[in-house]
């Protein structure tokens, strides 16, 4: 008898969807500032001892397997590098506006996927998010073991990174209408 076996792996970011088209989708149904603060909050408890989120489960879920999308998307975008996304304005940009980004990660946002992506995997960004949720929704002895820092903030700046890049095409998409 032949041995089936199931494939759970979400589907989201397979297909033929671009990075840019999965990174719509993404901030159709996620706004940033609650993306933000979600994985914030996620990551705050699961490195507290004796206590978990008090966030719905199925909230977590749907907002794990966004973020498994969306760091999808970067990945996809990282290796096709489009150039439209670098801002080449030469004044000085306001510690307001550039989030975690460091300026030069501002005028190109493909360098934080770049730079993340060059530092750990697309598993291990998927174990990461794994482990904070996990850790985040019940109360455990330990911690985990490997440093959930780094990914963090390199999570972090890839949410920042893909909005701002959402945000300049649409900037370009009305710049074309309004010259055409």
């Amino acid at each position: 008898m032949k041995k089936i076996q199931t494939d759970f792996d979400p589907r989201f970011w397979a297909g033929k969807r671009s990075g840019l088209q999965l990174i719509e989708i993404f901030f159709q149904f996620n706004e940033l500032d609650v993306s933000k603060e979600r994985l914030s909050n996620m990551m705050n408890y699961a490195v507290k001892r004796n206590s978990w989120i008090h966030e719905d489960h199925a909230v977590i879920f749907q907002f794990h397997q966004s973020m498994r999308s969306l760091i999808r998307a970067g990945y996809l975008m990282m290796l096709k590098e489009r150039k439209w996304t670098v801002d080449t304005r030469p004044e000085k940009i306001s510690p307001w506006v550039l989030g975690l980004l460091s300026e030069k990660e501002y005028r190109n946002p493909l360098l934080v996927f770049r730079k993340a992506f060059r530092e750990y995997t697309l598993k291990e960004f998927d174990y990461f998010m794994s482990g904070i949720v996990y850790f985040s929704m019940g109360t455990y002895e330990n911690l985990p073991e490997r440093n959930i820092v780094m990914p963090y903030i390199h999570t972090m700046k890839m949410l920042d990174a893909a909005h701002l890049i959402l945000q300049r095409r649409r900037e370009k998409e009305t710049a074309d209408i309004n010259s055409g």
